[in-house]
Order: C-alpha cells, then sequence, then structure tokens
C-alpha cells in the first residue's frame, strides 16, 4: 500500500469563558488516511511545564503528512493552556492537577470539565492506543510507564497496554500500587477497556532535541506495528542497558536523605546499579559528610533530583529496579 493524500485539520474545542468573555480553547490536530483503519491518540501537556510532548507531535504530524498509509492519528498538544503560559504544572486558575481529574465531570470543577471535554473527545474516537506524553526530571532518561492492574474486568485492555509498552523501544517501568491515582488519564482509559500508557521523554520546561526525537521514532514503532506507516529498517530501540530490557521494571524512590545538606551525586541517569553500590554522599555547610546513599536493589537510574540541597525524607533518585 502506497501513501495516500492525507487530510489535515486544525481545529478547537472550548474548555472556558473567562470573566472578561474571553475564551479559551484546547487546540485538536487530526491527520486522516484515505484508506480506513486504526486510530493513533497522543496527548502532551497535561502539565504545564512539561513542554518536550508538544513538539514531539508537531514533529510527528509533519512526517505523517506524507507517510500515513491508513487509519488516523489525533492529537491534544496542549491540554492544559494555562499552566503551559504560566511554566505551571497544574491548572492556573483553580491549581487542580488535570491529570488527576479524569474521567471528568462536565458539572464539576474547572480541572474536571476539562477533563471531561478530552476524555469524552477521545473516547469517541475509539482508539487503538492512547499514548499520554510527559517530562520527568531535568536530569532523567525517556521511559514508558504503565498503571498497575487494578479492575480484572479491563484485562484485555491491560494486556494490549503491556504489548504496546513493548513496542516504544524504552524501557518499561510499572507505577507501584501506592503512587497509582486512578483519575489519571491512562488509568480512566484503561478502565473502560482502552489501551493507554504514559511516555516519559526526559527533561521538563524545556524542549530537548534529542528527546524530541526519541519520542518521535517511539511513536513512529507504533504506528509501524499497527500497519499505519510503512516500515523501514529496525525499529527504534532506546540505548538501555540490555538486562532491563527483557522484563518490566518497577518504579522505586528510595533511598530518601535522612538529613539535611548539600547532595552530590556518584550516579547518572541510565546507569545500572547494583544493590549496595554508593549513590550519593550528603555534607553539611562545613563540608562535614553526614550521610551515604546506597542502592537497596539492582535498577536503573531513571533520573536524578533537580536540586542539590536535601532535607529529611527528600527524594534524590528514581530507579527501575529489576
Amino acid at each position: 500500500m502506497n501513501a495516500q493524500p492525507v487530510k489535515i485539520k486544525y481545529s478547537f474545542l472550548k474548555i472556558l469563558t473567562g470573566s472578561d468573555l474571553s475564551r479559551r480553547r484546547l487546540p485538536l490536530m487530526q491527520a486522516e488516511s484515505v484508506n480506513p483503519g486504526p486510530v493513533l491518540f497522543l496527548t502532551a501537556c497535561a502539565h504545564g511545564d512539561e513542554v518536550g510532548g508538544i513538539a514531539v507531535i508537531q514533529e510527528v504530524f509533519k512526517q505523517i503528512r506524507t507517510q500515513l498509509l491508513r487509519g488516523s492519528v489525533i492529537a491534544f498538544p496542549l491540554m492544559n493552556p494555562t499552566g503551559f503560559e504560566t511554566t505551571s504544572r497544574s491548572i492556573v486558575m483553580s491549581e487542580e492537577d488535570l491529570n488527576r481529574s479524569f474521567p471528568g465531570n462536565p458539572r464539576g470543577t474547572l480541572a474536571q470539565r476539562i477533563a471531561d471535554i478530552i476524555f469524552t473527545h477521545i473516547v469517541n474516537t475509539r482508539p487503538a492506543v492512547v499514548l499520554d506524553l510527559h517530562n520527568d526530571w531535568s536530569r532523567s532518561i525517556p521511559y514508558a510507564v504503565i498503571d498497575p492492574m487494578t479492575d480484572p474486568g479491563c484485562a484485555e485492555a491491560y494486556d494490549k497496554t503491556l504489548r504496546f509498552a513493548s513496542m516504544t523501544g524504552f524501557i518499561n517501568v510499572l507505577e507501584p500500587e501506592e503512587h497509582a491515582h486512578e483519575n489519571t488519564l491512562t488509568c480512566s482509559l484503561i478502565k473502560i477497556n482502552i489501551p493507554a500508557l504514559v511516555l516519559e521523554l526526559g527533561e521538563s520546561y524545556v524542549v530537548n532535541e534529542t528527546n524530541i526525537r526519541f519520542g518521535i521514532d517511539s511513536i513512529f514503532n507504533i504506528l509501524r506495528e499497527l500497519e499505519m506507516v510503512k516500515s523501514a529498517g529496525e525499529p527504534f530501540l532506546y540505548p538501555a542497558p540490555e538486562i532491563a530490557r527483557s522484563r518490566v521494571l518497577h518504579y522505586f524512590e528510595r533511598p530518601l536523605s535522612s538529613t539535611s545538606g548539600i547532595i552530590r551525586l556518584n550516579v547518572k541517569p541510565g546507569d545500572f546499579v547494583r544493590k549496595g553500590r554508593k549513590l550519593a554522599r550528603i555534607y553539611n555547610a562545613f563540608g562535614k559528610h553526614l550521610e551515604t546513599l546506597t542502592a537497596m536493589h539492582d535498577g536503573i537510574v531513571l533520573g536524578t533530583t533537580d536540586y542539590s540541597v536535601a532535607f529529611p525524607g527528600a527524594t534524590v533518585i528514581v530507579f527501575g529496579n529489576l
């Protein structure tokens, strides 16, 4: 099958009328082939400081304009415009986390109403899979995040989610049950039997072009699997330690700091560490060594703290444990 003309449509969904009667809208992007096929739905910037996904979606649409063979790619590239404009994680007016407000409520809070508009539109397209693009700490590697299994009734969608995650080219990390939130976009979709997963694409706040390329390549892995574009060469594979590729890793953020001081790291994102390895040292203002953090399990360093300051209970390093 050769690529046929692709219909590209840009539009908006109204989400809010301000007190000055100004309108706030969500941009919506759609690329549709003349040949029927599956729907891939992309979402980004639920958290306004996580901007990389916007650029990934923009670049994906530039490429599929001439490459899409069948089906449709639909995207909300900017789900939280007020947060984006103020570099805020939350929706500014209500200080709510949009990604803790799904599936939404048309008569609920501001975040719940926006979530309802997004969720309803996604569900109505009957997507084969939804990829929700996020960003992590400023020092972090890309990885795919899978929600924990919470409902046996959605086993089919969950199995498909695991299969799609394995195709992203990234290491796969299972969100721990104690961290999982049932009102995220992906969890809410899986509950109604729509496969969905998160791609954490490296640092927040800025557009990191290397991570943008990784994100594009990962999405094209999925497009090829769905036979929506031609296969070309070897699929994308993020350069991670081989030991992490054949299994789903477990998200882990300990040891925590137990004292206050300045952190000096001995590891970097992407490192494979063995249990007992010295990860970081903490010193007081006079340079006295107060504490050494050591690995509690074998695992991959997913990211390290954005800050040099330690305080009791602070997260310093996060891992994907074997």
